[in-house]
């Protein structure tokens, strides 16, 4: 009797033991699960644009590691990830090395937001970045679109869908504001207000994305003034996402449950045991 209750009495405790075991990871899990989201928002998400006509081709760096080689006039990068606050920025003529850079600026980013950071100016002017706060969350069924003026010597310009201005007295070194508009075929018609030069610009939207129409290049010179498309996917109706126009939904961890239900199952058995034994020893 004794031996029997000595092995019921261990079995209680290996089980007790193990339920425990079980209830700790799934705490560990449960609590790492917001860690990992503030993680996520300490980052944001930035491109980068290449619209100085007088720079050639340029290497990127930024807090001293080479981002971008090569990167050519007209030139727009995707999205990518860069962790919240302080980066100082450099750019140099291609293959130069960090110091030649003509552009040295830091730019400051918060996490949850996206930001399209902009190489603009001339030789006479002096270079620098330009940074604008974008904004990829959609509302509805239909396409945004927004224009960034980074034409240094077009003066301001309207822009006309159909006859009718759309956006008036844009200027160098802005963005508008965005324009919702069904999905469909366009012609914006962009007008140097200064001098009355017309650009017609078409473009196929399709509903669920997000446009940015870069004006680059002089309008009087060369490289020529043109105008560059860049697309994303909008983020629909969710609030402190728009900044990140690509990232899949998080999958959901299945692993606190399992582990829940294993501790529960362990607790409980040992419980029994524990009954059993103390029935067989009366």
């Amino acid at each position: 009797m004794k031996v029997k209750s000595l092995v019921s009495l261990l079995s209680y405790r290996v089980m007790l033991a193990l339920g425990m075991l079980s209830f700790l990871a799934c705490s560990i899990f449960a609590w790492s699960l917001p860690a990992a989201a503030a993680t996520q928002a300490s980052s944001a998400m930035v491109r980068v644009v290449h619209a100085s006509p007088d720079a050639g081709s340029v290497d990127v760096f930024v807090d001293g590691t080479k981002l971008l080689s090569n990167f050519a006039f007209g030139t727009i990068t995707n999205y990518v990830s860069v962790p919240a606050g302080s980066h100082e920025i450099k750019v140099a003529p291609a293959g130069q090395g960090i110091g030649a850079a003509v552009i040295s600026q830091s730019v400051s980013v918060t996490g949850g937001m996206a930001y399209t950071v902009a190489a603009i100016g001339t030789k006479s002017e002096g270079f620098g970045l330009t940074a604008f706060v974008d904004d990829n969350m959609l509302s509805g069924n239909a396409a945004k679109v927004r224009v960034y003026h980074l034409s240094p010597d077009a003066g301001p310009v309207n822009v006309a869908v159909g006859g009718n201005t759309v956006i008036n007295g844009l200027t160098y070194k802005n963005a508008s504001g965005y324009l919702t508009v069904p999905g469909g075929s366009y012609t914006f018609d962009v007008t140097a207000t200064d001098s009355g030069a017309k650009v017609p610009v078409s473009a196929s939207l399709s509903n669920g994305m997000v446009y940015s129409v870069f004006a680059v290049g002089l309008l009087k010179g060369n490289p020529a003034i043109s105008f560059k498309l860049a697309a994303v996917a909008g983020i629909p109706g969710m609030p402190n996402t728009g900044s990140d126009p690509n990232a899949p939904a998080p999958a959901a961890n299945p692993m606190p449950l399992y582990l829940g239900l294993l501790a529960v199952v362990l607790l409980g058995s040992g419980l029994v045991v524990r009954r059993f034994a103390y029935a067989r020893n009366k």
